[in-house]
């Protein structure tokens, strides 16, 4: 199938300056080849605020027609989120195709989901995003109001298409609780096992695939594209102290992310919620790191997720020189230097997720009947949570001294002596 030929648009307003528009444009060009477009126009207006009408003003539209019918343009994609009535003012005074930001990342999102679950979450996300767009599409359909002259087959058709439109989105809504739920008794399964969460969050391409494929051992597709993961991937990991987590990687952030997507990722994103550490993954040489930092912050906050334990990981640090590379750790201290790629910095990285997790960690000391079922259980997951330093039998007793966990202290309360000074 041919590429579509795409022109990008874009505004300057008072607070926004140049470069970040450039920048915004860039990113929307990349958005834009991950749909499997072709950008072959640019066009940035510098206006105080966006017309309420047209978003350009009607002298820039007419010139933006006439740049996209000299340079065979197929669709026009605008770097913000269109009114349904600037949508309906630009697509009447233009022939081509004409979408906006939210639009192209949800057909992304459409495009890329797999499983069934991702699949009605981008589905809601859509049926959302239409509701309020129906009016418009064509003459016919947008006949609303009452009284003289405004009844008929046009209405019937809205109101049809509506009701239609509501009752999916109430349908979709209760498939995704109960894909709540399940999610919800799988954290407490793992909550019970005492296997802590380590969730991989991060702007979209900062490389969170590719870091936990380094710390899992799989090979989960990893591309340059944008969103190629909006599916969580799940797996444990094994520490060097026999302690086991479970290593969860997220679907990419980005700025101004569509509020559809976060609404009906809720039950995605609560992973990230619930998680006992998040590993915030940070391309360390992608213009306008602080900007895309600050973007995923604010997208966590909206989610819930702002107070979960967390720890800023710079990754693709292989890409920079030395001076940059102390630069960064001068000004980002508590942060780590990885390169996911290579494998640089994976040692230190385990170790501080370790440190983390192991701030919740005592040190006691167990005496257990290995005759007595219950005990043996204790046992069996001290050695698989826990850190053992000593152990020793006598007269068919076992003393054990060990660093656990303090989510397995409930269990381990018979025959317990805390150890910690």
């Amino acid at each position: 199938m041919k590429a579509e030929r795409a022109a990008l648009v874009g505004l300057i307003t008072g607070p926004v300056r140049r470069t970040e528009a450039e920048r915004s444009l860039d990113e929307l060009a990349g958005l834009a080849t991950a749909a499997g477009a072709s950008v072959v126009l640019r066009v940035l207006q510098e206006r105080d605020r966006p017309d309420a009408g047209t978003f350009l003003g009607s002298g820039k539209i007419a010139t933006l027609g006439v740049a996209c019918d000299e340079t065979d343009v197929d669709l026009v994609v605008f770097d913000n989120e269109l009114t349904p009535a600037q949508l309906r003012q630009i697509e009447s005074r233009l022939s081509q195709k004409v979408i906006d930001r939210t639009q192209l990342i949800l057909d992304i999102f459409a495009a890329r989901a797999r499983t069934r679950e991702g699949k009605l979450q981008v589905e809601l996300a859509q049926l959302k995003y239409l509701m309020p767009r129906l009016v418009g599409g064509s003459d016919w359909l947008s006949r609303l109001g009452g009284g003289i002259g405004t009844r008929g087959p046009g209405e019937t058709k809205l109101e049809a298409d509506r009701r239609r439109i509501r009752q999916r989105i109430t349908h979709l809504n209760g498939q995704l609780e109960d894909v709540r739920k399940r999610r919800l008794q799988l954290r407490e399964r793992r909550h019970k096992a005492s296997v802590p969460t380590v969730a991989l969050v991060g702007y979209t391409n900062a490389g969170k695939t590719t870091l936990f494929n380094l710390l899992a051992g799989e090979q989960a597709v990893v591309s340059d594209a944008l969103f190629v993961t909006l599916d969580p991937l799940v797996r444990r990991v094994r520490l060097a102290d026999h302690r086991e987590l479970l290593v969860s990687d997220t679907v990419g952030f980005i700025d101004r992310l569509p509020h559809t997507l976060v609404a009906a990722f809720r039950a995605t994103l609560e992973e990230v919620v619930a998680a006992d550490l998040l590993l915030h993954v940070i391309d360390a040489g992608t213009p306008g790191m602080e900007h895309r930092v600050a973007a995923v912050r604010r997208t966590l906050d909206e989610v819930g997720a702002g107070e979960v334990l967390s720890a800023d990981v710079f990754n693709k640090c292989d890409l920079l020189d030395t001076a940059e590379r102390e630069r960064l750790q001068r000004r980002e201290p508590e942060a780590l230097c990885i390169s996911a790629t290579t494998g640089f910095g994976r040692a230190e990285l385990v170790d501080a997720i370790t440190a983390r997790l192991g701030l919740d960690v005592r040190r006691i000391v167990v005496k257990l009947t290995p005759g007595i079922e219950a005990d043996r259980q204790r046992m069996a997951q001290i050695y698989r949570f826990g850190r053992v330093e000593q152990h020793t039998e006598h007269d068919d007793q076992v003393w054990i001294e060990a660093d656990v966990p303090r989510r397995l202290w409930s269990r381990l309360q018979r025959g317990v002596e805390d150890s910690d000074e």
